[in-house]
């Protein structure tokens, strides 16, 4: 069949009269079906569950001559900072290991720098008399959300599948309010794109003209492959200091999607003389995160090549999941010319690309028939899409039989808000 846009109006009112059917069929079923967050799944949790065994005496908490249940240690118990090391490609004074979110090590970070500045910073950011953070958009609505909340302007930097938009990113940062860009350098959230070597090249060499630019890098799916071997990453750290700007990137990553999502380990990467500055700072604030927690990991998770294997049992349970949510759009919505999206290898989402003006009314019918899926907007900032397009798709969470139902009611609901939209321009 010939796409929306060659048929008659004729061909196409009777197109949404069968939607329209099967959507009322859909309804009748009375779902109640969360596709909105990127969460592992039960089975995935029961998975690793075993690492809350890993410590069962006095003696596992001591390891080199530290005892984890003790204070001291502020960045991270040394085996931790060790394990992250292994696992990003840097150094292990280049670490330091917080608490279960990396989300928290983040805004933390935007915070001092409000109101203290970063190790580079003439002044406190608060006293700047504007701030502004590039967001590669379609992007992470976290990310944005922190930024948004300390009052900063937020610019779009539009994403290409080699990431984002990187003659708009050299040309932006020679603006010396430009305090810093948000990154997803691997599967993107939530297109799912890498960044190429070019563009990851063209990062560590930028030379913004504010000194305290940071590059916030948020590696969150470094070893989250569910399609294919793993695939290696570069060391921002490392080449940003190669480039003579040592103190520009700040990298993080966490075990939420290893382990478990609200018992984790998460770590900032970033140059010896970041750290040691960001640890004054720290020190005012707590005395050290939960090293018992640390130390359950390390002994769990051991080491990159081992965490790689506990990610391939992660993958057996996300792969079919991932492959029912392509298969039906690619039977539901191909020729149709109403949507476009990507087929990520790894990471937790699959960002589709509506026809223009009808992401909103796409996720209001799957409200109505019972799916929840993020808010339309929500992965631009200030939860604006411009084009009314982008709309994410979690498949983590439900189970293989609910995602499949929760698809049906997707693609069904994104054909009938196209059909609504070309028909009223008729």
């Amino acid at each position: 069949m010939p796409t929306y846009s060659c048929r008659t109006k004729e061909e196409l009112q009777q197109e949404q009269s069968k939607l329209l059917a099967r959507y009322a069929a859909l309804k009748q079923e009375d779902l109640k079906l969360d596709m909105s967050r990127g969460k592992p799944s039960k089975l995935q949790l029961d998975l690793v569950s075993d690492i809350l065994t890993v410590l069962t005496d006095p003696a596992d908490c001591i390891i080199d001559g530290v005892d984890s249940r003790n204070y001291g240690d502020l960045a991270g118990l040394p085996c931790a900072r060790e394990y992250w090391a292994d696992v990003l490609g840097c150094k292990p004074s280049q670490t330091f290991v917080g608490g279960n979110a990396s989300l928290t090590l983040m805004y933390d970070l935007i915070a001092r720098a409000y109101a203290y500045g970063l190790k580079d910073s003439p002044k406190p950011w608060c006293k700047e008399e504007k701030v502004k953070f590039l967001c590669p958009s379609p992007g992470y609505d976290r990310h944005f959300r922190i930024t948004e909340s300390f009052g900063f302007e937020l610019i779009i930097i539009p994403m290409t599948p080699d990431g984002p938009d990187m003659d708009m990113v050299e040309d932006l940062v020679k603006d010396p309010a430009v305090k810093g860009i948000w990154c997803v350098p691997k599967y993107s959230n939530p297109q799912g794109y890498n960044y190429s070597e070019e563009t990851i090249d063209r990062f560590a060499n930028l030379k913004p003209a504010a000194p305290d630019f940071a590059i916030m890098w948020d590696n969150a799916y470094c070893v989250h492959e569910f399609d294919g071997e793993f695939q290696p990453f570069r060391d921002i750290i490392s080449l940003c200091a190669e480039a003579g700007r040592p103190n520009m990137a700040y990298e993080f990553a966490s075990t939420s999607k290893i382990t478990l999502p609200g018992a984790g380990i998460s770590v900032m990467a970033s140059s010896e003389e970041n750290i040691a500055y960001h640890l004054k700072h720290i020190g005012v604030q707590t005395i050290s995160y939960d090293k018992l927690n640390q130390l359950r990991h390390v002994k769990y998770l051991k080491n990159r090549a081992h965490t790689l294997e506990v990610m391939k049992r992660h993958a057996v349970i996300m792969a079919p999941k991932f492959e029912m949510v392509l298969r039906m759009l690619r039977a539901e919505l191909t020729n149709k010319g109403v949507a476009h999206w990507h087929h990520p290898q790894g990471g937790y989402f699959v960002c589709v690309a509506a026809m223009p003006g009808t992401a909103k009314r796409t996720l209001e019918l799957c409200t109505q028939a019972g799916v929840t899926l993020t808010p339309a907007g929500a992965t631009y900032p200030y939860g604006i899409d411009p084009n009314d397009s982008m709309i994410r798709v979690a498949p983590s969470l439900p189970p293989i039989e609910e995602l499949e139902k929760a698809m049906q009611v997707f693609c069904v609901s994104l054909k009938l808000a196209a059909l609504e939209k070309m028909l009223s321009e008729m």
